[in-house]
């Protein structure tokens, strides 16, 4: 979301060609700013026919120079300049840093990249308030850009003032999702998940290298992820994004979490009406790995074309999914099923709507887990979540192939047969004479009792 996006009617065309959920970006605007928006999305919602998630995407900490007299300093190759721990520069030829636990971790050797790894220098001295580093990428650095430190991890809590302050206004506000920012090891994310108290679901933003290195604690204590790839992409050598891109989504399909690719898809599309060839293969990758969503950034919030790139992305996204050997692939990488009542159910209804050419696996949810394993299996047919409860049902709207219905609270096994094919046919994945496969958990109401299957013909009452 962004000016591009915020107008009522905008986001009404970007519901119609193929948005699923909207990220708030709490770096920019105010607070009463985001309330409008979070109105908006909820009254395009019923218009739209399905639930939509809103995500609260945190700014975290931004690790910035201070300011130089002139507004900039010009960095040469091979130049020594100092560091300080100051908001202002004391003098020519230094630069500020109002962060002093920076220097805590930095020493000798070290490698400090500026403006979005546009400059780098490297640490030659180091003491506890100042430094000295040699300009190893040179050009102009002007007052407040940012500043990385590739490998180090930084003494810094992932939630600052400011992060708890929105987090507190997110939730009050009842988005579904929260993305947190600046995740550096597992003990950040269960920070955030204490502030968050299950009011809404966790989405832990992959920015930063030590993350990697703790990924699968990582990946168990969150809800989703999100391959945060521009800020990766600093810290890391850029033939290095790819690989952790696909080793990550490879983590996420195992664990069944959801997992969002994100940042730079279509980039060229902030300005111009139609992407690159390579970003429309960038997409199509993302999605041939198994992603389950993903994400335009300035593209839809500044963008000249955001309900045009919106679009263009769900036509490379159904492109992808007609092609056979996409599907061959998604069950080729899957993972074994666990040795849990809920899994082998999950992993039996995919088999079971393949051999038997199924139109939809209708899964009856009450805390979203069900339906969850269903799609981590992913079946080559529609997933329908059916659920009473409306937060969950638009959380379950961000994982791969689900279509959430809210209905209502089901008592018995004869009327869940019977609402399962109503809603079949409601909802359009079904006529009279097909096949469906509904899972549920007996006794109903009581989470994580997924336990059941049944095969239904539609219109013959078994």
């Amino acid at each position: 979301m962004g000016p591009a996006s915020d107008p009522p009617e905008r986001i009404h065309m970007l519901c119609d060609v193929g948005v699923d959920a909207f990220r708030i970006n709490f770096s920019h605007g105010e607070q009463e700013q985001h309330q409008r928006r979070i109105a908006a999305i909820r009254q395009a919602e019923a218009p739209a026919g399905r639930p939509i998630p809103i995500i609260a995407d945190l700014q975290g900490p931004k690790i910035r120079v201070g300011e130089f007299a002139g507004g900039a300093l010009e960095l040469r190759y091979g130049q020594t300049l100092g560091l300080e721990v100051a908001t202002q520069a004391s003098r020519e030829g230094v630069i500020p840093l109002p962060h002093a636990e920076l220097f805590e971790v930095i020493v000798p050797g070290d490698v400090l990249k500026l403006d979005d790894g546009r400059l780098q220098v490297t640490v030659v001295e180091a003491s506890r308030n100042k430094a000295t580093v040699k300009v190893d990428v040179g050009g102009k650095l002007t007052d407040h850009k940012g500043v990385n430190l590739p490998g180090r991890t930084l003494p810094i809590s992932a939630l600052t003032s400011k992060d708890r302050s929105d987090l507190a206004f997110a939730l009050d506000a009842g988005v579904d999702y929260v993305a947190l920012s600046f995740v550096q090891t597992p003990e950040d994310v269960e920070e955030a998940r204490a502030l968050i108290g299950g009011r809404a679901k966790l989405i832990v933003k992959l920015e930063k290298p030590s993350a990697i290195e703790s990924l699968e604690k990582i990946v168990s204590l969150s809800d989703a992820l999100m391959i945060a790839r521009g800020d990766l992409g600093v810290e890391l050598p850029p033939e290095s994004v790819p690989i952790i891109q696909r080793r990550v989504v490879r983590a996420c399909r195992t664990a069944g979490k959801p997992v969002i690719v994100a940042t730079h898809m279509l980039e060229s599309m902030i300005e111009a009406p139609t992407p690159t060839r390579a970003e429309a293969s960038d997409v199509a990758t993302a999605v041939y790995q198994g992603a389950d969503a993903v994400m335009l950034s300035a593209e839809s919030a500044v963008g000249r074309h955001p309900q045009t790139a919106v679009a263009i992305m769900d036509r490379i996204i159904k492109a992808v999914e007609a092609d056979p050997e996409h599907w061959s692939q998604l069950v080729n990488t899957a993972s074994e099923p666990r040795q849990t009542a809920a899994d082998a159910i999950s992993f039996s209804a995919r088999n079971i709507a393949r051999l038997l050419s199924c139109k939809a696996i209708l899964a009856f949810t009450n805390t979203g887990s069900t339906a969850l394993r269903v799609s981590r299996e992913r079946p080559h047919c529609r997933v329908l979540s059916l659920t009473s409860n409306e937060q969950v049902a638009r959380q379950l709207s961000l994982a791969w192939g689900v279509h959430s219905v809210i209905t209502k609270e089901i008592s018995n096994f004869s009327d869940m047969i019977e609402h399962a094919e109503q809603l079949a046919v409601q909802e359009g994945v079904a006529v009279k004479g097909d096949t469906v496969v509904v899972t549920a958990g007996l006794p109903f109401g009581r989470p994580g009792t997924t336990n059941m299957l049944k095969i239904i013909h539609i219109g013959e009452g078994t």
